[in-house]
């Protein structure tokens, strides 16, 4: 048979296998295109903590707050309930840290109208109520490595060095009415410890707004010349200082694991003089009638944490409810001299201590996380 005669057939019928592929092609449904996997959305806070805290410090101060007991000595301390809410976040570019406290004293620290029973008889004595203070305490920070998009402030132990701004805020109830109005703005250096832990220094300066002080304002403590010898509305601003704070945390992975439910953590803080506590310095006397002002020491420097919602309930719930005790050193509180400033830290007519305006308690609390 002749070639092209054979292929005729051949190519006759791959056309029709072909068409015939076509056309059940056509008819049968093109399959779904692949979706990409949604990328999820990144929480705006990385970390964000939330915590509630009741706390009892045995042997607390307030300056100037003293009774003069029968036997002649002189009890400067009072207990203190502390009820406290603590927010700490971390986000894409640094952290922030924010505290309130609300600090109530028993009877050795009255509120107002009362005025301590060991000070001169400014306002009424009796049985009053023991004061109320609040103090917050707000701190920010941004990552030099976040700002710059780089790891070059990441060496060794150093984890970043961040700039850092907050304030500090206070007040209270009682007869001298106190109230600080800070913000502070430095530097912080983080470094890491071992078991996850931390160790962070912050070099700031503070910028007083206002201080409160009764016994500056015109017509209670003196009756001077306003803006000479006292002040009108007993607001003082006092010139900017210095701050180092500092504050650290580890784990105690070291531990079995059988009892691996234990923290250790603390912090310090000492701010520089800040001027004469008094408006004029030559009020202020030399030796132990001085109203100069001190370099304050304000610290807890060990605070030991039973993590008790991880051992009672397991790892899931690590850090939910925290059980701790701690101790308190605070020298020369609110930066007055502890061995001078007479009427507050000192009786001015023997210069014996009230033992007011240094801290030395032990505290214990318990924290839970919402």
């Amino acid at each position: 048979m002749h070639a092209s005669r054979l292929l005729t057939p051949i190519a006759l019928a791959v056309s029709l296998i072909a068409c015939s592929s076509i056309v059940r092609a056509a008819d049968e449904p093109s399959p779904a295109p692949v979706k990409a996997k949604p990328i999820p959305d990144v929480p705006f806070f990385l970390v964000n903590d939330n915590r509630l805290t009741y706390s009892y410090q045995f042997t607390a101060t307030d300056p100037g707050a003293y009774s003069i007991q029968p036997n002649g000595t002189i009890n400067g301390t009072t207990a203190k309930q502390v009820y406290s809410f603590t927010h700490f976040d971390v986000w894409a570019y640094g952290t922030n840290f924010f505290n309130i406290d609300m600090l109530k004293s028993g009877h050795n620290d009255p509120a107002s109208p009362c005025s301590p029973t060991g000070t001169l008889p400014f306002g009424q004595t009796g049985a009053c109520a023991g004061a109320t203070e609040f103090y917050g305490i707000e701190r920010s920070t941004f990552g030099w490595n976040e700002i710059f998009d780089t790891k070059a402030f990441k060496i060794g132990p150093l984890r970043n060095i961040s700039f850092e701004v907050g304030a500090d805020l206070g007040t209270a109830n009682n007869y001298y009415a106190p109230a600080t109005n800070n913000v502070v703005a430095g530097l912080q250096f983080a470094f890491d410890l071992p078991y996850k832990g931390y160790f962070n220094v912050a070099p700031l300066v503070v910028y007083n707004i206002a201080s409160h002080k009764s016994f500056l304002q015109c017509g209670l403590f003196n009756p001077g010349t306003p803006g000479v010898t006292c002040l009108a509305d007993g607001n003082r601003v006092f010139p900017p200082t210095w701050k180092i704070e500092t504050n650290y945390y580890m784990d105690l992975g070291f531990l079995p694991e059988s009892i691996r439910y234990f923290a250790i953590s603390g912090r310090v803080s000492v701010t520089g003089q800040k001027g004469d506590i008094n408006t004029l310095p030559a009020l202020s006397g030399p030796g132990r009638f001085s109203t100069a002002s001190k370099i304050e020491v304000n610290s807890e420097p060990i605070r030991l944490t039973f993590d008790a919602s991880k051992a009672f309930m397991g790892p899931k719930y690590s850090h939910f409810v925290d059980v701790w005790v701690a101790y308190r050193y605070w020298k020369n509180k609110f930066g007055l001299d502890s061995n001078a400033t007479p009427g507050t830290c000192t009786i001015a007519a023997t210069g014996a201590s009230t033992n007011s305006c240094t801290e030395k308690s032990a505290s214990a609390g318990i924290s839970v996380k919402f």
